[in-house]
């Protein structure tokens, strides 16, 4: 494998260097929530704005949240999961995120939606978050960035940042073969990136302290979710082509439909790991009913 760094200094010019390509980019093509990691499809017919909730309810869900508590969400992105959270179960939330235009536009929202006093959005490295533990985590689409040498470390976080008996919710791009990179999206899209195996992050479940409750695959909810992306974004083209060049929308157009071909061969794998610190989960129920009602 390749040599990387991912020094905290590396990490965010990484981040900034994708996600900073502006939120109106990233507006032109996905959907009203601006949320760009793995919708959740539990009807086949779902346009993509109600799989993206689908799934931000899903993740939810599996917290077996109560009110009054607490949240924090390691790589927020624009702040759809956190901000549902805040209003729609009580919750008291805090966002983290490297990226400045993400931290911008998330500050707004709490701002329009009059949430100054439940959420709070932080541009920080998450391995420098001073705050008191919380009862609950959510990571989606994070640890694919940290690089195999901070996977231990990654996990190590959440545990430190989880109060006893909490339960945290780490949703991840994993090959359930070896982990790997893929050079070219390492070069012209994402720097930095590891898909790790998925045995490679039970270990680092295991060794951070915490314990496996749940394990979902979604392959192919990411593979339809990038064929729409895809499909948006060709649709978008014309305006996306006003301030890129071809080669930039090449790049794209291959990387999106790559990625889609990746999930649909089961080269890659999108799950979800629902995981507890100690063996109560705050009391998590049973059976995996409460996860759907």
């Amino acid at each position: 494998m390749p040599k990387q760094t991912h020094t905290q200094a590396k990490s965010k010019a990484d981040v900034q260097s994708h996600y900073d390509l502006g939120n109106d980019f990233y507006a032109q093509w996905l959907d009203e929530t601006m949320t760009y990691s793995c919708a959740y499809f539990e009807d086949p017919h779902l346009s993509l704005k109600e799989a993206q909730m689908a799934k931000v309810h899903h993740i939810l869900k599996k917290l077996n949240p109560q009110p009054g508590q607490t949240l924090l969400d390691i790589g927020c992105g624009w702040g759809t999961l956190m901000l549902t959270a805040a209003k729609e179960y009580d919750l008291k939330v805090v966002g983290i995120t490297l990226s400045q235009e993400q931290a911008r536009a998330v500050n707004e929202r709490i701002k329009a939606e009059g949430l100054e006093n439940r959420a709070q959005v932080i541009l920080e490295d998450y391995r420098q978050l001073d705050h008191a533990p919380f009862d609950y985590i959510t990571s989606v689409g994070m640890f694919e960035h940290v690089g195999p040498e901070n996977l231990g470390e990654y996990f190590q976080t959440v545990e430190r940042y989880l109060a006893p008996n909490g339960v945290a919710l780490i949703h991840g791009i994993t090959r359930q073969q070896s982990g790997a990179y893929n050079g070219w999206i390492n070069k012209y899209i994402f720097p930095g990136g590891y898909i790790p195996g998925m045995t490679e992050i039970l270990g680092h479940i295991v060794d951070a302290g915490l314990q496996l409750t749940d394990l979902e695959t979604l392959r192919r909810h990411y593979q339809k979710t990038l064929e729409t992306w895809d499909r948006n974004f060709k649709q978008a083209s014309p305006e996306i082509a006003k301030t890129h060049d071809q080669r930039f929308m090449r790049m794209w157009d291959l990387y999106l439909q790559a990625c889609a071909a990746s999930f649909e061969s089961g080269n890659i794998d999108c799950i979800q790991y629902l995981l507890t610190k100690g063996p109560s989960g705050q009391n998590l129920p049973m059976t995996r009913d409460y996860m759907t009602k």
